[in-house]
């Protein structure tokens, strides 16, 4: 005789379903969503078709059969359902005829679709309203989206459709165009925690605040997960469960070790940095799940930082912010997780280095104004109420730099010397007493610009300075301009200008 050691109780439900909400009021953190149902509902504006878009676990298909609950219990419409209403369990127990759940994803072909059309011509059976609740519709194909569209359009006073989905980028425009969107939020950890409190005190489970926050941030935002985790925790531990536990199950880091981590990043310690992700790997952290959390972390000392109340400063944050968000996609689908982490972590620090580099080179550019200036900036500020802000001291600053710059590039330029001749001296010299048509020319045209006569330099700095010339240019000039070179002039920049 075999013994039948099987467990008997096959009625166990996960705490997922359990305390899956029955109520409006025990939604967690969709308020907007609730607020809008019961202003349609207590109005009489109930449209005909809705689309419920939002990551998983939020509570989508659970509104939707609230709603649904909400439109065709007895004594309806309305938000608040008596929990000894019949159509009301046979609605949140799947057991209803004219609220119709229908999974996307395998019912996603054109047939079915027109037969969904047929169905709903006929009125329903005990409800106010035949009701299609559509999970995952995105995953229908597009030949079974256009069947639905008339009928959408259009559909017959009793029937309602509500629609779910997580990528709402897939949704054909022209069926978010007949619906109503609602945005479906992911739950802050906070909201999550305090719900997962409130479960552990009626399971009867003692647990650390510090696990439950552990849980929350594991969850993402959605409820269901988090629940599920939970639920997880409670198998491994029994009815204690601590924050080692859940880091241990899942191959979590600490928020400490995270901020501390974090603070190598910052101070460039490359040599903590390599100590510290040798720890992971001997521990089994997982690496994108701690380069995630990490991240996070950073964007809260950049928060800080903006906020004045940290000693970082943001400019550094947001380059050491931007290197981690880069090596995410590396860690997560790279060969060698920890290399991957490595080097993201240590570009982090190096660009996190840049900061002071940056703040250098615009410090010797002179568009920084030193701590002088920036007492004489705030004194003026004081005394004339005005706010010029740190622009009018950068561009005085610009302004002496370029009339320094302008000084040294004039004393480069040659300054006539003594005993040289003008234009007209140097013609007479090389052509003869007679100056050439050209140079008398260029000469009155310098008179009609008020510009003095130009001063040259004797003959043989005007040999040097074409010697000077690259070769290229001078046999370009020699050979096919058949130039001659008969003056050193200075050039007047008004004239440039």
């Amino acid at each position: 005789m075999i013994k039948d050691n099987r467990v008997t109780k096959s009625s166990y439900q996960v705490i997922a379903r359990r305390w899956r909400p029955t109520q409006f009021a025990e939604l967690v953190g969709q308020d907007h969503v609730v607020r809008t149902l019961a202003n349609a509902i207590q109005m009489g504006r109930i449209a005909h078709a809705y689309l419920f878009v939002g990551p998983r676990g939020t509570g989508k298909t659970t509104s939707a059969r609230l709603f649904a609950k909400a439109l065709n219990w007895e004594n309806g419409p309305s938000l608040e359902v008596p929990e000894d209403s019949e159509i009301g369990q046979a609605i949140m127990q799947g057991r209803c005829l004219d609220v119709i759940e229908i999974d996307g994803a395998s019912n996603n072909s054109v047939d079915q679709v027109r037969e969904l059309r047929d169905e709903c011509q006929y009125a329903p059976a005990q409800c106010r309203f035949k009701i299609y609740v559509i999970d995952e519709v995105h995953m229908l194909s597009q030949a079974a989206f256009n069947a639905l569209l008339k009928t959408l359009e259009e559909p017959p006073p009793h029937v309602k459709f509500v629609f779910a989905t997580t990528e709402a980028n897939k949704v054909l425009p022209t069926i978010v165009s007949r619906c109503q969107r609602f945005e479906f939020r992911s739950i802050p950890v906070s909201l999550i925690a305090d719900k997962l409190t409130e479960i552990c005190r009626e399971e009867r489970i003692e647990v650390d605040s510090e696990a439950l926050l552990a849980i929350a941030r594991l969850a993402q935002g959605g409820m269901r997960d988090a629940q599920s985790i939970l639920d997880q925790m409670i198998s491994f531990c029994g009815h204690r469960i601590s924050q080692e536990d859940v880091l241990q199950v899942y191959g979590l880091v600490s928020q400490e070790r995270i901020h501390s981590f974090c603070r190598f990043i910052v101070d460039g310690n490359f040599e903590e940095i390599l100590r510290e992700t040798e720890a992971f790997a001997d521990e089994g952290i997982d690496f994108y799940r701690a380069l995630t959390n990490l991240t996070d972390h950073t964007r809260e000392l950049l928060v800080a930082g903006i906020r004045k109340k940290g000693d970082f400063y943001p400019e550094q944050i947001v380059r050491i912010l931007e290197a981690l968000k880069a090596g995410e996609d590396l860690v997560r689908s790279g060969l060698s997780e920890k290399t991957n982490f490595e080097v993201t972590a240590l570009r982090a620090a190096e660009a996190g280095k840049s900061r002071s580099i940056d703040k250098l080179i615009r410090e010797i550019s002179g568009f920084l104004p030193t701590d002088s200036e920036k007492k004489k900036a705030e004194a003026r500020q004081e005394s004339s109420g005005e706010n010029p802000g740190l622009r009018a001291d950068r561009v005085g600053m610009m302004e002496e730099t370029a009339s320094s710059s302008l000084g040294e590039l004039e004393s480069t330029i040659d300054e006539p010397k003594e005993g040289k001749g003008n234009l007209e001296e140097v013609s007479e010299d090389v052509f003869g007493d007679q100056p050439s048509m050209e140079t008398k020319a260029a000469h009155e045209k310098q008179q009609k610009l008020g510009e003095k006569k130009p001063r040259i330099k004797d003959q043989k700095l005007i040999e040097e300075r074409v010697q000077a010339l690259p070769e290229e240019l001078r046999v370009l000039l020699s050979d096919k301009f058949r130039a001659e070179f008969v003056a050193i002039e200075k050039i007047d920049r008004k004239i440039l200008i």
